[in-house]
């Protein structure tokens, strides 16, 4: 769910200004997970630009306080959130921990790393929801370590109807600063895109699984 329409606008504008997201209808990417994308988001980079990490910091600080009142820790689901997840908290001087995919296999083995906050309410942080399932992996984690969840925050947002149905059946809300048809939109308006190009991105919106130019 987005949670403000300019605010959205913002981030997609920000996003395309520093290249965190690649849009290539006509030579598409290869995620993963084998599918074809005409559009690639690394989220990370805005770490490197202060003035861009600074807004996402603050707007998603903004939709913690204004939805979920003040948690206990902020949590970033690793790699892609660590860094922002990192600065959210600081900025709301709040306790922070991170999940990882696995728990290690040496050392102390953790899956968490920081404090585990058993009965203590947590707000997760997440760069980037595709599918939504290795956030919501996180999320298993975190309630096994007995820790509440208030819900989750992103940065971008592809708006596949299967994450929706996947954090609907956990029962966990979701914000993002920005979505796939925000981007979209300030394509259009920016005119950064050609319409032939932005109908390819619609055709793969579609069907992402099975799109192929």
């Amino acid at each position: 769910m987005i949670f403000n329409i300019e605010t959205a606008k913002k981030t997609a504008e920000l996003l395309l200004q520093i290249k965190a997201i690649k849009l290539q209808p006509q030579e598409p990417f290869t995620w993963a997970s084998g599918w074809k994308s005409p559009i690639y988001c690394d989220n990370r980079i805005a770490l490197s630009y202060p003035e861009v990490r600074n807004y996402i910091k603050e707007h998603l600080s903004e939709i913690i306080k204004v939805t979920y009142g003040r948690p206990d820790f902020i949590a970033g689901v690793a790699t892609g959130a660590i860094g922002i997840g990192m600065l959210v908290a600081d900025y709301l001087d709040l306790p922070f921990i991170y999940v990882r995919p696995e728990a290690k296999s040496h050392g102390r083995k953790n899956q968490i790393e920081g404090i585990v906050p058993k009965d203590k309410s947590v707000v997760v942080i997440e760069d980037l929801i595709s599918t939504g399932n290795s956030s919501l992996h996180a999320v298993e984690a975190l309630q096994k370590a007995e820790a509440v969840i208030k819900g989750m925050v992103s940065i971008f947002d592809y708006g596949f109807d299967i994450s929706k149905e996947n954090f609907d059946k956990a029962e966990i809300s979701l914000y993002s600063l920005s979505d796939y048809t925000n981007l979209l939109a300030q394509t259009e308006e920016t005119n950064y895109i050609t319409k032939e190009q932005k109908q390819l991105l619609d055709e793969w919106r579609k069907a992402p699984s099975t799109w192929n130019i």
